[in-house]
């Protein structure tokens, strides 16, 4: 799949059904690693509720949603927000997964830098970073492969789905070293 067969899309196109389905669908794939989400979307009224609020997150400038979606169905294939902003200290966090039959296709790697780009020159942030399960290889390689330096691990950071308390990977990407990267 090439980046002609799938585009990126706003929150604000975004329809209920469709982004229940996706979560509905990848529910096995990502209990471990997107619990909140998961919780916030085991029904139609839910995953209403959780795009309103995160709408209105976007309205303030408290979040930002992006979501790919494959030309030629129309369907929801994956879904990245900018998230835990702090205008104060300059940084953000993002977080994404990729529909599970999706993987491995350059999805998340585009979002990722359409993403970066957003965050450095629209929103004029200094710092991104990822945090990621210790067991989630795939973000981990991600991180890296945009130049994101792995700056610790935060012990008993993150519940994952099944409750458990898990090691977090914390990656970060300055804005100095994301210009003399740039794709």
């Amino acid at each position: 799949m090439s980046f002609t067969d799938w585009k990126i899309d706003r929150i604000e196109h975004v329809l209920t059904e469709e982004f229940f389905k996706l979560i509905d669908k990848n529910r096995n794939h990502i209990e471990k690693t997107f619990p909140v989400t998961l919780a916030n979307s085991d029904s139609l009224k839910k995953a209403e509720d959780f795009l309103a609020i995160s709408l209105n997150k976007e309205k303030n400038s408290e979040g930002f949603y992006f979501y790919a979606r494959e030309i030629k169905t129309n369907h929801l294939i994956s879904y990245l927000t900018v998230k835990t902003i702090d205008y104060r200290i300059s940084k953000c966090e993002l977080g994404y997964f990729v529909d599970e039959e999706y993987q491995g296709k350059g999805i998340t790697s585009k979002m990722v830098s359409t993403a970066l780009e957003f965050c450095f020159k629209e929103l004029m942030l200094n710092k991104v970073f990822i945090c990621t399960s210790e067991i989630n290889l795939a973000s981990q390689r991600i991180a890296l492969k945009h130049n994101f330096k792995q700056e610790g691990i935060l012990r008993d950071e993150f519940r994952n789905g099944d409750g458990e308390l898990q090691n977090t990977v914390y990656f970060g990407l300055l804005k100095s070293e994301y210009n003399t990267h740039e794709r």
